[in-house]
């Protein structure tokens, strides 16, 4: 096993001696979206550096913080190619399932898509508080989790041609649109994703370029960092008490094992609103 995948099996809480297959793939991600949390603070604290392996596994498993999509499905994927999977990158554009609007930042969202007995799935650890928590089949098969129902339908759209539907428990009574992606398009090279952090950086229509957001996942629910508040979602119950930066500190610590005094030191070179 390569360096990177002891890493992030240990960042994960599983045992390095563990295998890694298609049978087990849907633990690790549960796990995965457990530990470690969608945030965007080297975004807001302007100490983004290039979309590489080395600089991935510096971030998130050294340095024990989360990221965007374009940083945690890349490092997934970096970590299903060591444990011998066929899996590529994509680029989609994700939809606002409160307006159903698709986001102006184009193609700012990045996907899996691996490949198992010529089957094609979906594998996504960087979709905020909207995880499948499972491969979901590209055939238009509902997969069930503890998060809620899934399903990625074929289509014919400017976008791509793929959508993920979504139904979150607790949260959805009827299907809404997650994301489009296009398998035609896949990454070819990890620095092409290094646009995708300068518009998530740069746009006015960045969702990520306002204010800090900690998410993760928990067993019941999942909760909700930011710098006014603090947001716990516990068996489709809802919590929220306002916070001050002596708290956020406290909090990003005790509830994300971040540390805050090491995020203001580690400033390097970027902006950053809403929860997901």
């Amino acid at each position: 096993m390569d360096k990177l995948s002891k890493l992030f099996l240990h960042r994960i809480g599983v045992p390095t001696t563990e295998n890694v297959t298609f049978e087990n793939l849907s633990s690790i991600l549960e796990k995965t979206a457990r530990e470690i949390p969608f945030e965007n603070l080297c975004v807001i604290k302007n100490r983004t550096t290039d979309i590489t392996k080395e600089n991935l596994v510096n971030k998130i498993l050294n340095r024990n913080e989360g990221g965007l999509c374009y940083e945690l499905n890349t490092i997934f994927y970096l970590f299903l190619v060591e444990n011998g999977f066929n899996a590529n990158l994509f680029q989609g554009v994700t939809s606002d399932p409160i307006n159903q609007q698709w986001s102006k930042t184009g193609r700012t969202h990045v996907v899996i898509i691996i490949t198992y007995n010529a089957q094609q799935y979906l594998v996504d650890t960087g979709f905020g508080g909207n995880l499948p928590l499972k491969p979901v089949p590209l055939n238009g098969d509902t997969v069930k989790s503890s998060n809620g129902e899934f399903r990625v339908e074929k289509t014919n759209h400017e976008y791509g041609d793929y959508v993920l539907y979504m139904k979150l428990k607790h949260k959805h009574d009827d299907w809404k649109l997650g994301y489009a992606f296009d398998t035609t398009k896949v990454v070819k090279n990890l620095s092409e994703l290094n646009e995708v952090q300068k518009i998530i950086l740069e746009h006015p229509a960045s969702r990520f370029n306002k204010k800090p957001l900690v998410t993760r996942l928990t067993e019941r629910g999942n909760i909700i960092l930011t710098d006014t508040s603090f947001t716990e979602w516990i068996d489709g119950k809802v919590q929220t008490k306002e916070i001050d930066k002596t708290m956020f500190n406290e909090l990003i610590k005790g509830n994300f094992g971040m540390d805050a005094d090491i995020l203001e030191s580690n400033k390097k070179g970027g902006h950053g609103n809403e929860t997901i």
